[in-house]
């Protein structure tokens, strides 16, 4: 058996005292994969002991601690990664089956104690983990955006369109709900039919080739297969809401019966098997964790859903459970920790305070509730204080705290969320302006940076690069909320 540690800086300390690596173990309560590991890998003698004697070992869960995951992830879940005292990235890698994971742990103990103190090989037989780290940080390089054309990276975002199975790129296949937001926000603009074929498409295909559970419910992470087969079964809170707010989108831009009776079912899993008792909703079905920002995400798309619907009492219950969840998580002047599991716990992450303003710009909107908008600018001067890079532009993704150790030393600007900020600061800026507030272009006047800070990193994002050109496509222009007029009776 194996005395997994949390991350923090005790366990960090034990391993300088000892001069022993660090073995991180980064897993999720729904990856099958994790589970196998801790079956046959982790619960094996040999294993146990080699990781007792030579080895501190330290688990995180990725939906925990999406920030450590952003550092240390070398492919995938499980993450087996082999860290130094200081936190630095020795090697490592995804799943390492039983009958290797001995030799593994000797390999890497012997390196980590050498006079030389190189860093061993791969684990899996590649280039050293630390290279892979780098490769996949997010921090935006200086200088000022390259001159981009918005119709050029809009055709090339969408020239990863599947035309006969739906949906963007070959294999595993993801919903990329972001590109089809972007196609709707384009149609409105143009009338294009091709912009309406690309949305409808996708959604027919992932609704009924394979990603949503036609027996219990639910869509699935993702798919392996293009044509939307071979689903990985985990569903999460956050992919459904966030494919509940584009099949709500699309029933009203397009008017069809099915994708209303979509928003229905959707809305019937999210408020059925992913609630918690008292209200709010867990973050995935094998999950007993109420998350932050996924509950704003829901709470935001079941709003629009119950606009589609016409369905006041899904619209109060939207509004209950994300006030009870906000209740939970909120700290006056310390804003929203990422998750409440009794205890309300890793406060200052950018992704929570984004999404959580959106979803009170939402509230706001369907309710005219003020205390929504007061919140969200609240949040907003947080974010603008604690997160805001005043040197070069961007947001950084946390605040930093008492565990940063090795790779959480150096906050990043990560590039979805800095799309996200544009347009939520955008958006409370345009909120205030209308209601004449005196400086309605405070928050206004982080946009750019929070865009350069995109812009700056759009190589190799694929389809992921739609979350940029949306911000920029909505924000040429003022637009009217997405839900209009109370739903809430």
């Amino acid at each position: 058996m194996i005395d997994w540690l949390p991350w923090g800086a005790e366990a960090f300390a034990r391993a300088a005292r000892e001069g022993k690596p660090v073995l991180l173990a980064i897993t999720a309560a729904w990856c099958r994969a994790c589970h196998e590991m801790d079956r046959t890998t982790y619960a094996d003698p040999a294993v146990a002991a080699l990781v007792r004697d030579r080895f501190v070992p330290v688990r995180v869960d990725t939906d925990r601690r999406p920030d450590i995951n952003e550092r240390y992830n070398l492919g995938g879940w499980p993450t087996t990664a082999f860290l130094t005292a200081d936190g630095d990235i020795l090697t490592g890698g995804t799943f390492i089956p039983v009958e290797r994971m001995s030799h593994v742990l000797e390999r890497v103990a012997a390196a980590a104690a050498s006079v030389s103190g190189r860093a061993p090989a791969n684990a899996e037989g590649g280039a050293a983990g630390a290279s892979l780290a780098e490769a996949g940080a997010e921090g935006a390089s200086e200088g000022g955006p390259p001159d981009l054309d918005l119709t050029v990276l809009i055709e090339s975002i969408f020239s990863t369109y599947d035309e006969q199975h739906g949906g963007f790129g070959v294999e595993p296949k993801f919903p990329h709900t972001a590109a089809l937001t972007l196609a709707m926000s384009i149609f409105r603009e143009t009338g294009e039919p091709r912009w309406q074929q690309i949305v409808e498409r996708s959604l027919d295909a992932m609704f009924d080739e394979g990603l949503w559970d036609a027996g219990e419910g639910g869509f699935y992470r993702y798919a392996v297969t293009r044509d939307w087969q071979l689903p990985h079964r985990e569903k999460l809170l956050e992919t459904n809401a966030s494919l509940l707010r584009t099949y709500a989108e699309a029933a009203s831009l397009f008017g069809r019966d099915a994708d209303r009776d979509r928003c229905r079912r959707i809305a019937r899993f999210i408020t059925g098997p992913l609630r918690a008792e008292s209200g709010g909703y867990y973050g995935s079905d094998s999950d007993r964790v109420l998350h932050m920002d996924a509950n704003a995400v829901a709470a935001g798309a079941l709003l629009g859903a119950a606009a589609v619907l016409e369905d006041s009492e899904l619209g109060r219950e939207a509004l209950a459970s994300f006030e009870r969840v906000l209740l939970l998580c909120y700290k006056p002047g310390l804003g929203v920790a990422h998750y409440f599991d009794g205890t309300a716990r890793v406060r200052g992450l950018l992704g929570d305070h984004l999404a959580t303003i959106a979803a009170l710009l939402d509230a706001h909107d369907v309710s005219g509730g003020e205390p929504y908008r007061m919140m969200a600018e609240e949040l907003a001067h947080l974010c603008v204080r604690d997160m805001w890079d005043g040197a070069s532009g961007g947001f950084f993704d946390r605040t930093g705290g008492p565990d940063d150790i090795g790779l959480l030393k150096s906050r990043r600007k990560p590039f979805v969320e800095n799309a996200d900020a544009a347009l939520a600061l955008a958006r409370l800026s345009r909120l205030e302006k209308r209601k004449g507030f005196p400086d309605p272009a405070e928050f206004r006047a982080y946009v750019p940076g929070a865009l350069q800070a995109c812009a700056a990193q759009l190589d190799g994002q694929g389809p992921r690069a739609a979350h940029y050109a949306l911000a920029r496509h909505e924000l040429r222009v003022d637009r009217p909320a997405a839900v209009d007029g109370p739903v809430i009776d």
